[in-house]
């Protein structure tokens, strides 16, 4: 589980692709805090620490998660939105997030709002149902809320 609140960026070092699934090698500042076995949030999606190794660490995403988010062309240098697993004694600020991704959205729009920003976005209409108005969705791992949900 996750807030939404991305506590750092990190940048993918190399992706392999073994059958169909793919093997990250990723770098972050928080790399040394980490633990094998940990969920951490890689623009929103949940993967979990294989190995370590200095400043570098990798995960793997399956067929399932590689069908349902865009790891497919994650490439060396994208850089990832992350951040590490809720704790449950401590604050919880933004929403709770996941890290369970059903599809991929397109931005269609971003509008300024006097100081604000108002993104639109388009997604298979199967997956409307799922989307509350006035709840949370997370866009590359950034807790946002929603409203407006039209078919």
């Amino acid at each position: 589980m996750f807030t939404g609140i991305i506590e750092q960026t990190g940048v993918v070092e190399g992706a392999e692709t073994n059958g169909s699934n793919i093997t990250l090698t990723v770098s972050a500042p928080f790399t040394e805090e980490l633990a094998i076995d940990q969920s951490v949030s890689h623009n929103g999606v949940c993967l979990t620490i294989e190995s370590i190794e200095g400043q570098h660490y990798k995960v793997t995403a399956i067929a399932e998660t590689v069908k349902k988010t865009t790891i497919g062309v994650w490439e060396t240098g994208t850089v990832l939105n992350l951040e590490r697993c809720l704790r449950l004694d401590g604050r919880l600020d933004g929403h709770i997030v996941q890290g369970h991704v059903d599809t991929v959205a397109t931005c269609i729009s971003r509008e300024e709002q006097n100081g604000s920003w108002e993104f639109s976005f388009s997604f298979d209409e199967k997956f409307a149902p799922l989307i509350i108005e006035k709840g949370s969705i997370s866009i590359n791992g950034i807790s946002l809320t929603v409203f407006s949900v039209t078919v």
